[in-house]
């Protein structure tokens, strides 16, 4: 099979990348791709460790003359977020990407590319197989689950890692070097159905062509969640004609922010005009608001024939709109310390109607720690009121800023010294793995970097190929620097 990104540059990273989507590696499914890393790392004689969770650390010894140089981590993650358009027929499980070049960018055909982070393992594969690049004594980590709650950094035996100096390459914004992100945690609400028995004609809602988008760094964009939006639809539907409620569902992952929703409902005959008066006029308004940031948003109805049988009863209905219309979302509070940041958020990702409750997930975010607990505490409070049941998993810990770093300025001079401008250095509202390894690895000295990537966790994401020869050219270039550290 011909090679899609054969004459792209730097070779190396990008034929290693080409292997990566060859192989499945979504959340949950990366045994494969860790495999695939042990070998590389055996075949060149490399020191490798695999463990459980198929987290992966290769190290190489430095190059010569730098032998007295710190030791570095370079770390990415190998699990990647599985979307597709519901319109694309795929197989995450079993299936290769299909990559596509367009322009200076590389994207997959109806699905995520993994770039995040698949192009941090393809950057770190060709520094290691590069015997001409100079560096420090390398320790190579690769994490698992990364984007379903960072368990495998969590399970991650740190003792193997001796390096005080960490660069992670899962930032996706060249020019930005991070220093620090939010904690969050992943919080479930269960709201259980009683049913009844309604008669009238059934209607399949669906909102859909949303942006999407990151729940971290995409949630002070302002743009539209399907749950939300569903919780809104109904809410006002009900204010005019009483339908049955049979299902609700939307989104796919906590920390993508919703593309789609749909609900089935039940509307008396009599009322089917209303409700369909109703459900344009929203739809007109809806569209209008979100213009600007979902200018593709569209509302559905589809007539699904005469129906009889069974819905949530009316206090099941009424607690899960309830829930869907007035639980917090977006942004909660924004830094003072540091203008323009989003300091706390949270983002209802994913609803799902089982056999006898309705199941609610949200993302919850923030750069310090008590605001996190705060909305915590405000979602268990309004499930529990609903009669509900409310728990969390997750929980990860903030990565504060350091002002005592030595990495971060000596990155920031390399920077300038290549590309003739200063880097944005900050700090992010999303959760990096950072965190985790600040509080499991006192005293590591990290920064965070990687090239322009557009439209993470949704079909659109696309990698830019010059941002990634320009950021893999910064990375050896910081790799070779790291001799002016102590």
């Amino acid at each position: 099979m011909a090679k899609i990104l054969k004459d792209l540059e730097p070779d190396k990273v990008f034929d290693f990348f080409e292997e990566i989507c060859k192989i499945p590696h979504g959340s949950g499914n990366v045994r494969q791709l860790s495999d695939f890393c042990v070998s590389f790392a055996r075949e060149r004689g490399l020191d490798v460790w695999q463990d459980e969770a198929c987290n992966v650390i290769i190290k190489k010894k430095a190059s010569q003359g730098m032998e007295k140089a710190p030791a570095v981590i370079l770390q990415g993650h190998l699990d990647m977020v599985c979307e597709k358009n519901s319109d694309v027929d795929f197989d995450f499980e079993k299936e290769g990407l299909k990559l596509a070049v367009d322009g200076d960018y590389v994207h997959a055909q109806g699905t995520t590319l993994g770039g995040d982070d698949g192009i941090a393992v393809a950057m770190a594969l060709a520094i290691l197989d590069d015997d001409s690049i100079p560096h420090p004594p390398l320790e190579v980590l690769f994490t698992t689950e990364e984007e379903t709650g960072m368990d495998g950094a969590r399970y991650l035996d740190c003792s193997k890692l001796s390096a005080k100096y960490m660069i992670n390459i899962d930032s996706e914004e060249e020019g930005v070097i991070t220093v620090g992100c939010a904690g969050g945690l992943k919080s479930h609400g269960l709201i259980p159905v009683t049913e009844m028995d309604f008669e009238g004609t059934r209607y399949r809602v669906k909102i859909t062509g949303l942006a999407g988008g990151h729940s971290g760094t995409e949630i002070g964009l302002g743009r539209a969640n399907a749950n939300k939006l569903m919780g809104r639809l109904l809410f006002e539907l009900g204010k005019m004609v009483d339908y049955g409620l049979i299902c609700v569902a939307g989104g796919a992952k906590d920390n993508a922010i919703a593309r789609e929703a749909v609900a089935e409902i039940v509307i008396p005959e009599g009322d089917t005009d209303e409700a369909q008066a109703v459900v344009s006029r929203w739809g007109g308004e809806i569209s209008d608001e979100y213009r600007t940031t979902d200018k593709n948003i569209r509302i559905i109805l589809e007539d699904l024939g005469k129906y009889s049988g069974p819905v949530f009863s009316f206090a099941s209905a009424q607690k899960t709109i309830y829930l869907l219309f007035n639980s917090p979302y977006g942004v909660q509070t924004m830094s003072a310390q540091l203008p323009g940041l989003v300091e706390s958020s949270l983002n209802l990702g994913v609803v799902t109607t089982e056999k006898d409750h309705v199941v609610f997930t949200w993302a919850v975010r923030s750069s310090v720690r008590s605001r996190k607990w705060l909305i915590n505490d405000q979602l268990q409070y309004m499930t529990e009121m609903l009669g509900g049941e409310y728990s969390y998993t997750g929980d990860y810990p903030e990565w504060e800023y350091r002002d005592d770093s030595k990495l971060r300025p000596l990155a920031a001079k390399m920077y300038v010294s290549m590309f003739g401008k200063e880097p944005k250095v900050c700090t992010i509202h999303a959760g990096l793995e950072c965190g985790l390894f600040a509080e499991k690895m006192p005293g590591e000295d990290m920064i965070s970097i990687g090239p322009d990537i557009i439209d993470i966790h949704t079909p659109n994401e696309r990698l830019s190929i010059s941002s990634t020869k320009r950021t893999y050219d910064y990375v050896c270039a910081l790799l070779k620097a790291m001799g002016e550290l102590s």
